[in-house]
C-alpha cells in the first residue's frame, strides 16, 4: 500500500496559529497546478511497483482550487500511477469554500472523503484564530456536505484561552449533532514566528494552559467514546470503518509520495522533502528538476520514529518488532526507560505490545521521547 499527498500552498488569509507553508497570493495558482501535475509525471518511477490506495489533498487550503483543477490533478495521478479499485481520496476544505454548488460538484468527482477545518462553532474563537469562515458557515456547510458525502472528518481545536469546559462540550455536541463519523482534534499550540506567538508575547492574548488542554482532552475522549467513536490515534477519533486510511498508513510506516512545495515523502528507508518556497519550486519543476533534499534514516532514526508513532496509536509498539528489527539492546533500553510509566500506569504491555493507557494517552509524545535511543550512531 502506498499513498500520494498533494500540497496546495494557498490560503485566503493566514490563521494566527498556523506555521504550515502557504501563500495568501493566488497569482501563481494556475502555474502551481501545472507544476504539481508535472512533478507527478517526474516522480512516477518512484512508485513503479506500488499500488496507490490513498490520495490526499492537504495544505494550505486545497478547497481554493476549482473542481476542474482538482479533477485534473486526480486524473494525473491515475495516468501516472497504478491506483487501487477503491482508493480513499480526501480533500481538506474550509467551510467558506464549501458552497452548495461546490459540494455538488465535488460529489460528482472522485473525491470520496472531506476533511473540513471547522476548528470551533463559536464566533469569538474563529475571530481569535483569524479563520476565513464564521460560525454560521460552519454549520451550513456541514448541513449540505452530509447530504452528499458519507465519509466526512472535521477538525476541532481545544485548550484555547478563555474556553470553558462547558463551551468545549458544546463544540463537541454540535459536531455530534451532524452525525460526523470522524473527528480530528488538536490542542492549540503556540508555534514560533506565528501571529499567535506575537500576541501572547505582547500580552494581547493569554497563553494556553496545559491543565486546561488536558481537561478538554479528557472530556473529548469520554464524550466521543460514549458516542461510538474509537480513539485510534492521539488526535483522531473515528467510527468503525471510518479511520483515515491516509493517516493510518503514515502511522504504520507505509510509503508515501509528497507532491508540491514543502511536501515530505517516505520510502521505508529514506525521507525527502521539497523546498518550502513557491517561486523556487515552480522554477525547478519548469526546468525538470526535483527541488528536494533527502536523508537516509539510520537504525536509530527508524526506531525512534516507530516508538513515537506507535505510542500515539491503538496499535502501540510491538515488542517482537523491536526485537527482530532493532535487536535486544534496543528492547532492553526501551523497557528500562518505560519502567516508570508502567509503574505509574501510563503505559501497559498487553499481547506483547507496549501502549499508552487512557491515563497516559495525552502524554504520549513526552513519554515517547523518554523512550528514544540517543547518540547510538
Amino acid at each position: 500500500m502506498a499513498g500520494i499527498y498533494i500540497h496546495i500552498p494557498f490560503c485566503k488569509q493566514a490563521c494566527h496559529y498556523c506555521d504550515f507553508h502557504f501563500s495568501t497570493s493566488m497569482k501563481k495558482k494556475d502555474e502551481m497546478v501545472l507544476a504539481l501535475a508535472k512533478e507527478l509525471q517526474l516522480r512516477k518511477s518512484e512508485f513503479e511497483n506500488e499500488t496507490v490506495e490513498t490520495i490526499y489533498f492537504g495544505g494550505g487550503t486545497p478547497s481554493v482550487l476549482t473542481s476542474d483543477e482538482i479533477n485534473f490533478l486526480i486524473e494525473e495521478v491515475y495516468q501516472n500511477f497504478s491506483v487501487s479499485d477503491n482508493p480513499e481520496i480526501t480533500l481538506e476544505a474550509n467551510p467558506d469554500d464549501l458552497s452548495f454548488e461546490k459540494i455538488q460538484e465535488l460529489s460528482k468527482s472522485k473525491i470520496n472523503r472531506l476533511s473540513i477545518g471547522i476548528q470551533s462553532f463559536f464566533e469569538d474563537d474563529l475571530k481569535m484564530m483569524n479563520r476565513a469562515h464564521n460560525a454560521e458557515e460552519a454549520k451550513q456547510c456541514l448541513t449540505q456536505a452530509t447530504k452528499h458525502f458519507d465519509n466526512i472528518s472535521i477538525d476541532l481545536i481545544y485548550g484555547m484561552p478563555g474556553m470553558s469546559n462547558e463551551k468545549w462540550k458544546q463544540n463537541i455536541q454540535t459536531a455530534l449533532s451532524f452525525g460526523i463519523p470522524h473527528i480530528s482534534s488538536y490542542a492549540l499550540t503556540v508555534e514560533p514566528k506565528t501571529a499567535l506567538a506575537q500576541f501572547i508575547q505582547k500580552g494581547i492574548i493569554p497563553a494556553p494552559k496545559d491543565e486546561v488542554a488536558h481537561e478538554h482532552f479528557m472530556i473529548l475522549v469520554e464524550t466521543l467514546e460514549a458516542n461510538g467513536f474509537i480513539h485510534y490515534e492521539l488526535s483522531n477519533f473515528g467510527k468503525e470503518n471510518y479511520f483515515s486510511r491516509n493517516n493510518s498508513a503514515y502511522w504504520l510506516g507505509k510509503k508515501y509520495l509528497g507532491i508540491g512545495p514543502s511536501a515530505h515523502s517516505y520510502d521505508g528507508i529514506s525521507r525527502s522533502w521539497n523546498i518550502s518556497n513557491n517561486g523556487l519550486y515552480l522554477k525547478s519543476i519548469q526546468e525538470n528538476q526535483l527541488p528536494k533534499e533527502s536523508e537516509i534514516l539510520s537504525k536509530t532514526d527508524r526506531y525512534n520514529e516507530y516508538v513515537m508513532t506507535g505510542l500515539r496509536t491503538i496499535w502501540g509498539v510491538s515488542l517482537e518488532r523491536i526485537r527482530n528489527e532493532f535487536g535486544e539492546e534496543y528492547l532492553d533500553c526501551m523497557m528500562q526507560n518505560a519502567k516508570q510509566y508502567l509503574e505509574s500506569e501510563k503505559l501497559m504491555v498487553e499481547n506483547d505490545v507496549l501502549q499508552t493507557t487512557k491515563k497516559g494517552k495525552f502524554f504520549s509524545d513526552g513519554i515517547a521521547s523518554d523512550l528514544f535511543w540517543l547518540n547510538l550512531e
